[in-house]
C-alpha cells in the first residue's frame, strides 16, 4: 500500500534539512546510507527557502523518476525544488536551457546537438585531447613542483576543450571561469547570481551575433546552420544553449580531474595497478565517477501527475531531488560502495551523468578527457605526490558541484 504526502507527513520525523554535506571527500553525505535503508523516498525542507520536497535515493528510485515522463525539468513550475535564492519577478524572466526543457522542444535541441557528442566525433577528438594534456603536463614538468593541479592542469585542460569545439575564444577563459564558478555557488545572494548570469549572457550574445554574420568551424556556427532550416531556437535561445555548454563542459570535469586524481593519490595501491595495467583506465574512470558523483545537489524535477515511488505516492506539483550520489552508494547495486575498486564490474552502472532523456550530453567527451590526463600523468609523472596533506584541502562544500579548490602536488 502506497503512502500519500499527507499521510507521510503525519508519521514521519521532522524532514531532512537539504543540502546534506559530504564529512569525507570520498564518501557521500553519512545520512544517505540511513534514507536509503529506512526512507528511500522522504521529505526534505531546502536550507536556501525553507520550501519542502522529495529525496529520492535508491537507484532503482533514481532511474525510475528520471525515465518518467510524468516528472518535468521545467524550473518554472510551481514546486519545482530551486536551490538558489531567484526572485519570482527574476524567475519569470529566466529562458530555460535545454536542461530544463521538456518534451517536444528538449528533443528538439538535443537532436540539433547530438552529433557533436558521438562516440565517433569524441574518437575524433582524442587526438587533439591529448596534445592539449601533453602541453599542460609539459608547461607543469617545466615549471617543476609542487604546483596547483587544479590551475595547471585539471582546469585549462577541459576549458580549452569545450572552447575550441564552441568556437569561445580561450583568451577570454578567466572571466567565464570566474561567471561559471559563480553560477555553481549555493550561497551567492539573488543579485550576485544575476550579475554573473548576466555578465555571462552579455558576453555570449555579442560571439553569438558575431558567429551569425561570420560562421566558423564550431559547434555554436553548426547550431546556427542547422538552425536556418530546422527553426528550433531564436537568438536567445542559442546564447542559453551556449551558456549550458560552456559552463557545463568545463566546470564537471574540472573537478572530476582533480577529485579522481587526489582519490588515486590516496589509494597507492590502486594507482600502481592502473600503471601496470593501462588496458583498466576506462573502468577507472567509470569507478571514481561513480565514488565521487560530483552533483551533490542531486537532480532537481517536480511531478506534473501523481507517481508512485516505493511505497510512497508523489502529488502533482510536489518537488524532487533524485540523489545521483545517494544511488551511487547503494549497496544493492554497489557491494561494499565506499570502497573504491578500480576492477568493479557494476562501475558502469553508476548515475553520474543522469538518466533517461536528459542524461548527460557530453558524457562521452568528459569520459575522453579523464581518460587523457588520468593516463598521461600516470605514464609521465610516476613520483606524483601530493604537497600538502589532505586535512588542509579546502572542497567545495559551497557549490552546486563538489570538488576541491586547489591541489597542491609535487613529484
Amino acid at each position: 500500500m502506497t503512502q500519500s504526502a499527507d499521510a507521510v507527513a503525519g508519521t514521519e520525523a521532522p524532514p531532512v534539512q537539504f543540502p546534506l554535506r559530504r564529512t569525507c571527500p570520498f564518501a557521500e553525505p553519512p545520512e544517505y546510507a540511513g534514507l536509503r535503508a529506512d526512507a528511500p523516498v522522504s521529505r526534505a525542507a531546502l536550507k536556501v527557502n525553507g520550501k519542502p520536497a522529495w529525496l529520492v535515493t535508491r537507484h532503482e528510485h533514481v532511474r525510475q523518476v528520471l525515465g518518467d515522463s510524468r516528472v518535468s525539468s521545467n524550473l518554472k513550475l510551481p514546486g519545482y525544488p530551486h536551490q538558489f535564492h531567484i526572485p519570482e519577478e527574476l524567475l519569470a524572466q529566466v529562458r530555460l536551457m535545454m536542461l530544463n526543457m521538456d518534451a517536444p522542444e528538449h528533443t528538439a535541441h538535443r537532436r540539433m546537438l547530438i552529433p557533436e557528442f558521438t562516440a565517433r566525433r569524441v574518437r575524433e577528438l582524442r587526438p587533439r585531447i591529448q596534445q592539449i594534456v601533453d602541453e599542460h603536463v609539459d608547461a607543469m614538468l617545466a615549471a617543476g613542483g609542487p604546483v596547483d593541479l587544479v590551475t595547471a592542469l585539471a582546469l585549462p585542460v577541459p576549458s580549452l576543450v569545450i572552447c575550441e569545439l564552441l568556437g569561445v575564444p580561450y583568451e577570454d577563459h578567466a572571466r567565464f571561469e570566474e561567471w561559471s564558478a559563480a553560477l555553481m555557488n549555493h550561497d551567492l545572494s539573488p543579485q550576485e547570481y544575476g550579475a554573473a548570469v548576466q555578465a555571462l549572457d552579455t558576453y555570449l550574445d555579442q560571439l553569438v551575433t558575431l558567429k551569425e554574420n561570420e560562421p566558423g568551424d564550431d559547434l555554436i556556427s553548426r547550431f546556427l546552420e542547422k538552425n536556418r532550416t530546422e527553426r528550433v531556437a531564436d537568438h536567445t535561445d542559442v546564447v542559453t544553449m551556449a551558456r549550458l555548454m560552456l559552463v557545463g563542459g568545463h566546470e564537471t570535469t574540472a573537478n572530476m580531474i582533480a577529485l579522481g586524481v587526489l582519490a588515486l593519490l590516496e589509494h597507492p595501491e590502486q594507482m600502481a595497478e592502473l600503471r601496470a595495467d593501462p588496458a583498466l583506465l576506462p573502468n577507472a574512470v567509470e569507478e571514481l565517477l561513480r565514488v565521487f558523483s560530483i552533483s551533490d545537489s542531486g537532480t532537481a524535477r517536480v511531478a506534473v501527475a501523481d507517481i508512485e515511488v516505493g511505497d510512497v505516492t508523489i502529488r502533482a506539483g510536489e518537488g524532487i531531488l533524485a540523489l545521483n550520489n545517494a544511488a551511487d552508494h547503494d549497496e544493492s547495486v554497489f557491494p561494499d560502495p565506499d570502497t573504491l575498486d578500480i576492477r568493479r564490474k557494476e562501475a558502469r552502472s553508476h548515475l553520474a551523468f543522469g538518466y533517461g532523456v536528459h542524461q548527460c550530453i557530453g558524457a562521452n567527451l568528459a569520459r575522453a578527457e579523464l581518460e587523457a590526463v588520468y593516463g598521461t600523468l600516470l605514464r609521465r609523472v610516476p613520483g606524483l605526490r601530493l604537497a600538502a596533506p589532505v586535512e588542509e584541502l579546502r572542497f567545495k562544500d559551497d557549490a552546486m558541484v563538489y570538488g576541491v579548490y586547489e591541489l597542491p602536488v609535487t613529484w
